[in-house]
C-alpha cells in the first residue's frame, strides 16, 4: 500500500455514492431486524439546497448512518412538498414573463403549466443532497401531489369533516394580498414597524362639535360603520346616541358604547370598521353594524374607495392624509411604533379580510399532542422549546385549511344548489353526485349541476399526515410497512416549524394511529452569518453550498457545519469551520499514508512498547466511545464530533501514531501492524457518520473487501469498560514528553541529540510508560534520582521533578542570569501572595475559593523556587 497519494475529495466522493446506490446499502424492507426510520422535512419541491437544508440533512444523516452501524434497519424516507403559495407564485411569474396571465387561463390549462414546471425544475434539491452524501432510500423517494399522498389527504378531509370537525364559516381571515390566498395565523410574521397615529376629526351631525379619532389606517375610514367610546367616559357623555359624520365619503354614522374602548389609548374614541379589523368586526356583530369591505383581492381600493378606486393601499394612506389635511380633517400625525403582520411566504404585509373558509377545530384534536410532549413521550430537543410548545398548544385556534389557489389538493366538496349552503363532501364526483341527490331529494341532478369547491387546502394539511402517509397508513392502516415503521424513531427540523409542522403532525398521530408520530424531535438552530444575521439571498451573505463542497469537499463541509451547532442554538457559520474541516479530512487521510508506507515483517515480535501503546489507546478508544455514546443519547451531535475528532487528532495521530511508528528504514512486527490496523477500523467506524467518504475510502484500502464488508453496513465496536487509571496515567506522561520537548525547544537542544533523564519520582508514577518517553523524547536512558545532575535544567509535572542535563547546549552564564532574575521575581510575587494570606480580614472576609486559590498560588511559588535554586545549583557545580 506504499505510494498512496494526496486525496481527492471530488473522485472519492463520486466513486463511493455510486458504489452505495449501486449495491442499494440505503434501501429498507421490512425484516426481522429492530427499525431506526427517519423521515425527511419535505423541502419545496422547486426549491435548491441552502445552509439550513445542509445543516438539517447532514444531521439527519449522521443519525442514519450510525443506526445502520447498530444493526438497525435504517430507513431514511426524502421527498419533496408541493408547497401551494411558493410553487404557484413561481409558475404565475414564470407566465406574466412569457406575457400569460393566470386569469387568461383555465384551471386545467394552470395545472398543466404548473406539472410541466413541477416536472422541470422538481427534485433538484434531492439530486443536491446526494452531493451531501445524504444515504436516503431514494427508492421511497416521495411528493405530496403523488397520487396515493393525494388520496389520504382528501381521506382525512372527508373523515374529520364527517366527524364534524371540519366546518365552512365566514371569519375574519389573514388574507395576503401578493399571493392572493388566506394565511393560517402560524403563517403570519409579526414584525415591528415604525409607522404613524394620524389624528382625525370627525364632526357630529347637526352640530359644530368634532369627534377626534387615533388611527394608524386612514385609509380604512372609507369603511367605517361606527365610532365607538366607553360607557363610562366622561368626556364623552355628550355624544351618547348621536351620529358622526366619516370625512371623505360623508356617510353618516353611530356613535356606539361599549367597554371595549381603552380610555387611555389615543384620544379614547374608536372608528368602528368591520370588515378589516378582528376586533372591529366582533363590535360589529354586537352591535349589528353594516360591514363595508373597500379592498379587492390584490389590496387595491374596489368601489367603496370612491375616487381611490384601484390604487393601492399604501399609495391611498398617502392620498388620503393629503386630502384629509386639505378638508382641515387631519389634526395631527405622531410617529407610532407597532406590530405588523406580514406574510411567511411573501412577505407582503396581511390585510384582515372577511370570507367564507374552511375550518378545522383544533381543541379537542391538540390535547393528546400536548400531553405526549409534557408527558415526554414526544422528547424536544432542547428542552427550551417546550414551554413555547405548551403556549401555543394551550391557546391553539380552529386552523383555517383553505387557500385560494389552483395548485394543490383541490377541496373535496361539491356544491349542488345555487348558493354556497347546499354542498356534499365526497372523495369522486361521482359520489358527491348519490349524496346531492340524497340531500335535495332531487334524483334528477347530474355532473352538470355540481360545482367543487375552487379552493385547495393548505399544504400543511398534507404534510401533517407525512410521517404516515408515505407508508399509506392513512388508506392502508393495517398494511404491514406502517406497521414496521412507525412511529419513527427522530425527526431533525427547524424551530420555526413546530407549529407549522411538527405540532400538527403528532396531532395527526394520535388521531390516525392512536401513537406519536416520532419520538424525538431534535431542533435546529438558524444557520447564521458572523455578524449573526441569518443568511438570505437578499442578504448575498449565504454561500453556495455545492461551491462549498467543490472547495473543501463534502466530508469537509459536514464537519465545519456540525462544528458549532449545538441543537436549538443557532450555528454561526463561517467558511473558516469547513476549511478546519477539510484540514480534518486530511489528518485521517495522512494518518492512513502514513500507516500504509509501513513495511512488515512476521520475524519481528511485538515489542513490549507496541504492546503497552495498543493496550493504551484501545482503553483510550473505549474511554472515548463511552463519552460519545453519551452525548448522542442527549442528541449533543456536535459534542459526539468534537470527542471524535479530538480522538483521532490528538489521541490517535499525535500521540499513538508518533509512539508505534519504526524506526526510518525499519520494518514493523507484522502481529504490531495488524493490532494497528484494527484500531484504525474501530476509528473509522465512529468517523462514519460525520465523514462517510473518505473513511469508506481508507476501509476499502486498508484490506480487499466484499460488497458485504462495505464500511457503510459494518458493525458499530463494543463498548467495553476502559481502564481510566491507566488512561489516567499516560495523561501524566503526555505532560512529561511535553515538558522534555519544551525544554528541548527553549534550549536549543536538537532532537537528533539524544539525552538522558532524571527523574525525582516522589509521586511514585513508575515506569509503565517509561519506553514511550524514550521514544517521543529520543532519550538516551532515563535515572531515577533525588540529587538533581550537575549542569541540569528541570521542570514539575505534579510533584515529581524532571532533570535535562543543558551542559554544551547553552551559554551558562546566560543561563544563571536568567535563572536569578525569575527567582528574584517569584520570590517578591511570593512574598505578596503570603502577605495577603498573613491578613486575618481577608483570610476571614474572603469566599472560601478565592482563599483556596492564593494558598495554590503560595504552593506553586514555592515549588517553583525549588526547582529555580536546584537549576541554579546544578549549573554552578557544572561551572
Amino acid at each position: 500500500m506504499s505510494g498512496v497519494g494526496k486525496y481527492n475529495a471530488n473522485a472519492v466522493e463520486n466513486h463511493w455514492y455510486d458504489y452505495w446506490m449501486n449495491h442499494g446499502y440505503f434501501h429498507s424492507e421490512v425484516d426481522d431486524r429492530t427499525p431506526y426510520t427517519i423521515v425527511i422535512p419535505p423541502p419545496n419541491v422547486t426549491g435548491v439546497l441552502h445552509m439550513g437544508h445542509m445543516l438539517n440533512n447532514t444531521l439527519q444523516d449522521v443519525l442514519i448512518r450510525r443506526a445502520r452501524l447498530k444493526g438497525f434497519n435504517a430507513c431514511w424516507v426524502p421527498g419533496t412538498d408541493h408547497a401551494s403559495i411558493a410553487t404557484e407564485a413561481k409558475v404565475v411569474a414564470k407566465l406574466k414573463s412569457e406575457g400569460i396571465e393566470k386569469s387568461d387561463l383555465s384551471r386545467e390549462e394552470f395545472l398543466e403549466h404548473a406539472w410541466a414546471w413541477t416536472h422541470k425544475h422538481g427534485g433538484i434539491i434531492l439530486e443536491q443532497l446526494k452531493k451531501l452524501g445524504a444515504s436516503c432510500d431514494w427508492e421511497r423517494t416521495k411528493f405530496t401531489m403523488d397520487e396515493d399522498l393525494s388520496e389520504s389527504v382528501i381521506q382525512v378531509f372527508i373523515d374529520l369533516y364527517q366527524k364534524g370537525l371540519i366546518y365552512r364559516g365566514y371569519r375574519m381571515v389573514n388574507w395576503d394580498p401578493e399571493a392572493k390566498t388566506t394565511l393560517s395565523d402560524e403563517e403570519v410574521i409579526h414584525q415591528e414597524r415604525q409607522g404613524h397615529l394620524y389624528y382625525i376629526n370627525y364632526t357630529v351631525v347637526d352640530s359644530d362639535q368634532k369627534v377626534l379619532i387615533a388611527t394608524t389606517r386612514p385609509e380604512t375610514l372609507l369603511g367605517d360603520t361606527a365610532v365607538c367610546i366607553h360607557p363610562e367616559d366622561p368626556r364623552y357623555a355628550h355624544l351618547k346616541g348621536k351620529k358622526v359624520v366619516v370625512p371623505i365619503c360623508g356617510r353618516e354614522v353611530p356613535i356606539i358604547e361599549d367597554e371595549y374602548v381603552a380610555m387611555d389609548f389615543g384620544t379614547g374614541c374608536l372608528k368602528v370598521t368591520p370588515a378589516h379589523d378582528e376586533n372591529d368586526k366582533t363590535l360589529g356583530e354586537k352591535h349589528q353594524l353594516d360591514v363595508i369591505d373597500i379592498f379587492n383581492d390584490d389590496a387595491t381600493l374596489n368601489q367603496h374607495g370612491l375616487h381611490y378606486q384601484g390604487q393601492d393601499r399604501f399609495a391611498v394612506r398617502k392620498a388620503i392624509v393629503k386630502e384629509l389635511e386639505t378638508l382641515g380633517c387631519l389634526e395631527k400625525v405622531e410617529t407610532h411604533t407597532h406590530k405588523v403582520g406580514t406574510s411567511e411566504r411573501t412577505g407582503a404585509v396581511i390585510e384582515p379580510k372577511l370570507s367564507d373558509q374552511w375550518f378545522l377545530k383544533m381543541k379537542d384534536l391538540a390535547q393528546p399532542a400536548l400531553d405526549a410532549v409534557l408527558n415526554k413521550d414526544v422528547a424536544l430537543v432542547p428542552e427550551k422549546f417546550v414551554n413555547t410548545y405548551r403556549h401555543w398548544m394551550e391557546g391553539v385556534r380552529d386552523w383555517n385549511i383553505s387557500r385560494q389557489l389552483w395548485w394543490g389538493h383541490q377541496i373535496p366538496a361539491y356544491y349542488y344548489g345555487s348558493g354556497r349552503e347546499d354542498f356534499v363532501v365526497a372523495a369522486t364526483e361521482q359520489k358527491a353526485l348519490e349524496l346531492a341527490r340524497e340531500a335535495s331529494g332531487n334524483p334528477l341532478l347530474s355532473i352538470e349541476d355540481l360545482t367543487q369547491d375552487p379552493d385547495v387546502l393548505d399544504t400543511w394539511f398534507s404534510s401533517w399526515l407525512w410521517p404516515i402517509s408515505v407508508f399509506d397508513g392513512i388508506r392502508h392502516p393495517e398494511n404491514q410497512e406502517i406497521n414496521y415503521y412507525y412511529p419513527t424513531n427522530d425527526l431533525v427540523t427547524a424551530p420555526e416549524i413546530l407549529f407549522f409542522w411538527v405540532a400538527r403532525m403528532i396531532i395527526a398521530g394520535y388521531e390516525y394511529r392512536g401513537a406519536r408520530p416520532f419520538e424525538h424531535v431534535y431542533l435546529t438552530g438558524i444557520v447564521r452569518d458572523k455578524q449573526r444575521r441569518k443568511m438570505s439571498k437578499s442578504l448575498g451573505n449565504s454561500p453556495d453550498p455545492l461551491e462549498l463542497i467543490k472547495q473543501y469537499g463534502a466530508d469537509g463541509v459536514r464537519v465545519g457545519m456540525l462544528l458549532s451547532s449545538p441543537a436549538g442554538n443557532d450555528l454561526m457559520f463561517d467558511q473558516d469551520l469547513c476549511q478546519q474541516g477539510s484540514g480534518f479530512v486530511n489528518k485521517i487521510w495522512n494518518a492512513f499514508r502514513l500507516v500504509s508506507g509501513w513495511e512488515t515483517s512476521s520475524d519481528i515480535a511485538m515489542s513490549p512498547s507496541d504492546q503497552k501503546a495498543i493496550e493504551w489507546y484501545g482503553h483510550k478508544f473505549q474511554s472515548a466511545l463511552n463519552e460519545i455514546e453519551d452525548h448522542y443519547s442527549k442528541y449533543r451531535i456536535s459534542d459526539a464530533l468534537m470527542t471524535t475528532y479530538k480522538l483521532i487528532w490528538d489521541d490517535f495521530c499525535s500521540w499513538f501514531l508518533e509512539w508505534i511508528k519504526p524506526e526510518y528504514g525499519k520494518a514493523i512486527s507484522q502481529e504490531t501492524y495488524l493490532k494497528i490496523i484494527g484500531l484504525f477500523e474501530d476509528n473509522l467506524k465512529i468517523l462514519h457518520p460525520f465523514v462517510p467518504f473518505v473513511s469508506e475510502e481508507i476501509w476499502q484500502n486498508l484490506t480487499k473487501r466484499t460488497p458485504d464488508e462495505a464500511l457503510i453496513i459494518a458493525s458499530w465496536p463494543k463498548l467495553e469498560q476502559p481502564d481510566e487509571d491507566l488512561i489516567n496515567s499516560f495523561e501524566h506522561t503526555k505532560e512529561v514528553v511535553s515538558g522534555i520537548r519544551a525544554l528541548r525547544k527553549e534550549k536549543n537542544i536538537p532532537f537528533k541529540d539524544a539525552v538522558a533523564l532524571t527523574i525525582n519520582d516522589v509521586a511514585q508514577i513508575g515506569d509503565y510508560f517509561e519506553a514511550a518517553v524514550i521514544k517521543l523524547c529520543h532519550l538516551s536512558d532515563i535515572n531515577y534520582s533525588d540529587q538533581a545532575p550537575d549542569g541540569a535544567q528541570s521542570f514539575r509535572v505534579a510533584s515529581n521533578e524532571y532533570f535535562i542535563p543543558v551542559v554544551g547546549h547553552v551559554d551558562l552564564d546566560e543561563e544563571r542570569k536568567k535563572l536569578t532574575q525569575e527567582l528574584t521575581y517569584t520570590e517578591g510575587f511570593l512574598k505578596s501572595v503570603q502577605a495577603k494570606l498573613s491578613n486575618s480580614r481577608f483570610v476571614d472576609n474572603a469566599p472560601e475559593a478565592v482563599v483556596d486559590s492564593e494558598r495554590k498560588k503560595e504552593a506553586d511559588a514555592m515549588a517553583k523556587i525549588k526547582t529555580l535554586k536546584s537549576a541554579l545549583a546544578a549549573l554552578n557545580k557544572s561551572s
